[in-house]
């Protein structure tokens, strides 16, 4: 199945509906399913082989992600933060390409070969004015619908693949057709590269619910959007979690429209889940684990899972709030050892996933499945004995201490769990005795005074003595990237750059 069927689909159920909206503009699923084929005839007529959009969301994007789908290009959202010239080098590895994206960028790279560019607004009126062809789009699953360039940390960023059968089966898998209300809406606030940026959009379609658009994350916008909207419906990462409900606990204020809220794209500490969840007693919380090379969510710890974990008095049952849940249907997930070998429930190794939704490959170097169609995440966790799946972070995060592996995670949440720490990271930094010594980054709460010592002390109460800091820096703030992801790598080449 093509991409474009699911928007069809939604235009003959509820094309009266208004589909997408943001500043002002919006456009009903009839008006998005015109515009997607004025775009894939603009598309088609360009002669270039990707679409690409560079820019903060909008309209836009959901008028490309399918105009590229109908005309059976590959689609490539950019990232806006990137450097001229990590952009020139993107582009030239779609080229040649149809370009859209902002006013001044498309005034600066005009001219260039091998590139169509037009400005969002450009485009916009553009396939609002131009007659759709009737439907004519290639059905084959395994053509391209989205490259998404991850974050590269070292070397050129790689180009995920996610085939059209790879993000249908995400969404046919995952929600209901038609089952959103008339006046549900959901809060886009991430950006457009990222994949959840891309599950939004094709899971709202599908359910026929509304999605309203914020361009920059901000928390005071978003809450005041949300209002203003009456958005029922959500999605965040967990540092934008945590600071709607610092600003929402400031302004002693709700949210009375919101039901459901989900958040993933990085690690969840505790205390953050903890104090959303007592500021917005009646949202259904749930925690989507997934990855780009996954197309999206592969585990989910539902609503009825977070209450009966914060409300149990059993500490193995209360964990579980910590956890991302269990697989989704039709996907599996195991544990495995340095060797490749399954490990047992609540032992740590490396998460390996598989499932039709599940793409596990990259444009330039094919696909990265082993035997059996499984993916190597290269993320660490453990699997209880009941199928809760507890991540811990990447692999290449683990700190090997004198022979032992620590998790960062694990010191992680004890140091949250103190009531002078409002964030915190854990990484490992070059050491002559052990190989790497733990070494904290720690933002203190406001107005709350700790002393590294104490904070050491209180590790060393909780885990064992190996896993206290030998090294703890305070600092005003941690150095997260757009989509909410701590950015690690930086934390330790400053910290080893001091030792």
């Amino acid at each position: 199945m093509n991409l474009a069927v699911l928007l069809e689909m939604a235009c003959a159920s509820f094309g009266e509906r208004v589909a997408v909206r943001c500043e002002g503009q919006s456009l009903r699923f009839d008006e998005l399913f015109s515009a997607a084929g004025a775009g894939a005839r603009a598309l088609r007529e360009s002669g270039a082989r990707h679409a690409a959009l560079l820019d903060v969301t909008s309209p836009a994007v959901p008028v490309a992600l399918f105009a590229s789908a109908w005309a059976g290009l590959p689609f490539a959202p950019l990232s806006y933060r990137a450097t001229d010239a990590e952009i020139d080098a993107l582009l030239a590895r779609i080229a040649p390409a149809f370009l859209v994206t902002d006013a001044e960028r498309a005034g600066r790279l005009a001219g260039r070969a091998s590139l169509a560019i037009l400005a969002r607004d450009a485009f916009l009126a553009r396939v609002r004015s131009t007659p759709a062809p009737e439907p004519d789009w290639d059905m084959d699953p395994e053509a391209i619908a989205v490259l998404l360039f991850t974050s590269g940390t070292t070397g050129a960023p790689k180009a995920a693949v996610l085939r059209h059968k790879h993000l249908v089966s995400y969404v046919l898998g995952s929600v209901e057709f038609g089952c959103a209300g008339p006046d549900d809406a959901t809060l886009v606030s991430v950006p457009p590269y990222h994949v959840a940026g891309m599950a939004a959009i094709l899971s709202s379609v599908y359910a026929g619910r509304r999605i309203v658009q914020l361009p920059h994350f901000d928390a005071r916008a978003w809450i005041e959007l949300a209002r203003a909207e009456a958005v029922t419906h959500a999605f965040v990462v967990p540092t934008m979690l945590a600071r709607i409900a610092e600003a929402l606990e400031a302004e002693g204020g709700a949210l009375p429209a919101l039901r459901a809220l989900s958040y993933g794209g990085g690690k969840m500490p505790l205390p953050v889940i903890e104090r959303a969840m007592r500021r917005l007693p009646q949202v259904d919380f749930t925690n989507a684990y997934g990855l780009t090379e996954t197309s999206s969510t592969i585990a989910l710890l539902g609503p009825e899972e977070h209450r009966a974990a914060a409300a149990s008095a059993d500490a193995g049952a209360r964990r579980r709030l910590a956890s991302v849940g269990r697989a989704l249907p039709g996907v599996e997930v195991e544990i495995r050892d340095p060797d490749g070998k399954p490990v047992a429930a609540g032992e740590r190794g490396e998460i390996h996933v598989r499932g039709e939704q599940v793409a596990g490959e990259y444009l330039e170097r094919g696909s990265q499945l082993g035997p059996g169609g499984w993916f190597a995440t290269r993320d660490g966790g453990s699997l209880d004995a009941e199928g809760f799946l507890f991540v811990e972070g990447r692999i290449d995060d683990v700190i090997v201490r004198g022979g032992e592996n620590l998790s960062p995670g694990e010191i992680e949440e004890v140091l949250l769990a103190h009531a002078a720490v409002a964030d915190c990271a854990v990484v490992g930094v070059p050491d002559e005795q052990w190989g790497e010594a733990v070494a904290a980054v720690v933002v203190p709460r406001a107005g709350a005074s700790v002393s590294a010592q104490e904070l050491r002390d209180w590790v060393r109460a909780r885990l064992r003595s190996s896993r206290a800091p030998e090294r703890i820096e305070f600092r005003d703030r941690l150095p997260y990237n757009e989509t909410g992801k701590l950015v690690r790598r930086r934390l330790r080449a400053e910290l080893a750059g001091d030792a």
